[in-house]
């Protein structure tokens, strides 16, 4: 019989989150994972094995299919309803840390995501920032900051999320140079490979990073070895990483052979100090 798992601070236990990191690690290695195979392999029920599958293919870690599970596609994101649910305690987190690390009096550029959406709510409280985003959302959070101010990008707006992008995004941002810029990302592969799935949003990011002095990542655990089609840059290439929980190994040690700081937030109802590494 079955024990009962311990529930940790975050409502699912420590032993889910294992399996379902090696769920996704064996579908990986295989391509093709049936669920008998993984009810043979860690001891549960089919009921728990599909229960996971079914979350994971919620959260874009792979892709469900009859009598089994595979690797999810590349070129299409989860729609933009979903992923601002999708793992909402964490980015807050996330957002919080990131706050921190900017003082007043900053400049700043904010791309697209959900992420950075939860960042721009952390900083409203923030003084004399000046933020350049392309962002629809993040604008529009931003905006009820008394003494900051706000400029938002030209271009083309997506409809799906709120993003704008284009020329005319990309003439306006390289007019800047800024303190900082803070990116979300799609997807961060084992070899530190920063994805995304629109070329278009991509280029803008690109240009982004480019245009500051410092580059704060901000990515929560679900985006470690998620993958995504278009390749937007290195790890190489970001200041800091900001995360809920350490990174695999592979991406660990890419962190630290490239001098990239890794900062990790503190678990819900914690009063520690993020973990920071060099």
């Amino acid at each position: 019989m079955l024990a009962f798992e311990n529930i940790d601070r975050t409502g699912l236990s420590k032993a889910v989150e294992e399996r379902r990191g090696q769920i996704i690690a064996l579908i990986r290695s295989h391509g093709f994972m049936t669920v008998d195979s993984l009810v043979s392999h860690f001891g549960v029920t089919p009921q728990t094995i599909r229960r996971d599958i079914n979350e994971l293919d919620g959260e874009g870690l792979l892709r469900r299919f009859h009598g089994g599970a595979g690797l999810p596609y590349s070129v299409e994101n989860v729609g933009y309803p979903t992923r601002k649910i999708l793992h909402l305690d964490a980015k807050r987190r996330i957002a919080r840390q990131v706050a921190a690390a900017i003082p007043d009096g900053a400049s700043l550029f904010i791309n697209i995501g959900t992420t950075t959406e939860e960042i721009a709510r952390a900083l409203l409280h923030h003084k004399r920032l000046r933020i350049i985003t392309n962002n629809i959302h993040v604008a529009s959070v931003l905006m009820q900051s008394e003494d900051s101010e706000i400029i938002i990008t030209g271009g083309s707006v997506r409809k799906l999320d709120g993003g704008i992008v284009g020329e005319a995004t990309l003439d306006l941002i390289n007019q800047f140079r800024v303190d900082y810029s803070i990116i979300g990302i799609s997807g961060i592969d084992l070899d530190g490979t920063l994805l995304d799935y629109d070329y278009r949003e991509v280029r803008v990011a690109q240009a982004i990073i480019r245009n500051a002095r410092r580059v704060f990542l901000a990515a929560d655990h679900s985006k470690f070895g998620r993958p995504a089609l278009v390749r937007l840059g290195s790890l190489a290439d970001v200041s800091t990483l900001f995360t809920d929980l350490p990174p695999p190994e592979p991406i660990h040690a890419f962190l630290l052979a490239h001098k990239v700081e890794l900062s990790i937030a503190p678990p819900p109802k914690s009063d520690g100090i993020a973990q920071t590494e060099k």
